[in-house]
């Protein structure tokens, strides 16, 4: 049942409105309550004891409650839309950083957030770590921002996030990344992705590699190409394929897919004059493609490739190697296909 303090029961229209309105969603239930308890206050209670409500106008949606209780905060609605731009979690000490606010006033405005119920507080005042209560408290909070104030307020916490709290850049890049690609800085977002996916890939956390380093592809694909950009783009598309083995399986579609990108890339940074800096990236290519092949029994596509890893070694004269040697010595015999992928 819904009750106002001193346990007392809305009027059974005002019920019957408010769960119509909300679905019975229990968020939307709550923010509705507390909105009618802050916009009417005393009044309230002298309306329920006559059984007869003050007038109120039941907001439509939960945003727009969410929006009406942001907006009767008042300055400490732009500590809420600051704190929702760092994160869901963020702490005291990086809000401080990025507010740059008087501590008593800073102090007095997450007050009236937690005292609103908007945001959880756990741990003393000044290293306190805050929560919303809800990822929809933030996306309206957040959602309330300009886009040019939001850009320049996301390139504020990146650089807070760099020059002053450099552990957490270290050890979470893809925290940094994002707020470096809502700054609107992709190539440096680009970079941090691409180093967010590989320290990923360390710690075998592969779903989240591979969403990271095609977060990475993907800045760069907006850039202005240049052999810089080129080099890197193929090393995070080379990246790429090894968790794509692992999740989804070294015959998957999207692992093919990644691997005949990677070998587009190296062909054609050869054709304009800038190869990688690794020549050993397209035996890797090259060896993946040998795994794929080899899971789906491919014969032929198999003997192909062992001769494209010969025409290779040729090229970059290695010829006299033990991988020429195992291609010239074992090409086309049985067993040949397994010592290649024991080699490359």
């Amino acid at each position: 049942m819904i009750v106002y303090p001193e346990e007392k029961p809305l009027p059974r229209y005002i019920r019957e409105d408010i769960i119509e309105r909300t679905d019975g969603v229990p968020l939307f239930v709550e923010e509705v309550t507390k909105a009618m308890l802050e916009a009417k206050g005393p009044s309230v209670s002298d309306g329920i004891a006559n059984d007869v409500l003050p007038s109120f106008e039941i907001p439509a949606t939960l945003q727009a409650s969410l929006l009406a209780r942001l907006d009767r905060l008042g300055t400490a609605k732009e500590v809420a839309q600051i704190g929702a731009a760092i994160a869901r979690e963020f702490s005291y000490p990086i809000l401080a950083a990025v507010v740059q606010q008087p501590e008593a006033e800073l102090q007095s405005a997450l007050d009236r957030l937690v005292a609103a119920g908007l945001v959880f507080r756990q741990g003393v005042r000044s290293q306190a770590t805050y929560l919303f209560k809800h990822a929809l408290v933030q996306d309206a909070a957040y959602g309330t921002l300009l886009r040019e104030p939001k850009r320049a307020l996301h390139a504020r916490i990146a650089e807070v996030l760099e020059n002053q709290f450099n552990d957490i850049a270290e050890n979470q890049p893809e925290w940094l990344a994002h707020h470096c690609t809502e700054a609107g800085l992709i190539e440096k977002a680009a970079r941090i992705w691409g180093k967010a996916g590989q320290r990923s890939i360390e710690r075998s956390a592969l779903i989240e590699a591979a969403a990271q380093l095609r977060r990475a592809l993907t800045q760069i694909a907006t850039l202005p190409s240049t052999t810089t950009l080129r080099r890197e783009q193929i090393e995070l598309q080379v990246a790429l394929i090894n968790p794509l083995m692992h999740v989804k399986g070294y015959g998957a579609p999207e692992t093919k897919a990644a691997a005949e990108r990677a070998r587009q890339l190296i062909e054609e940074a050869k054709a304009l004059g800038d190869p990688p800096e690794d020549p050993q990236l397209l035996f890797s290519v090259l060896h993946i493609f040998t795994l794929v092949n080899l899971v789906t029994f491919n014969g032929k596509a198999l003997r192909e490739l062992a001769e494209q890893f010969l025409a290779l070694a040729e090229t970059q004269h290695t010829t006299d190697g033990p991988l020429s040697t195992i291609y010239r010595g074992h090409c086309g015999r049985p067993g040949a296909l397994r010592s290649i992928t024991r080699v490359v």
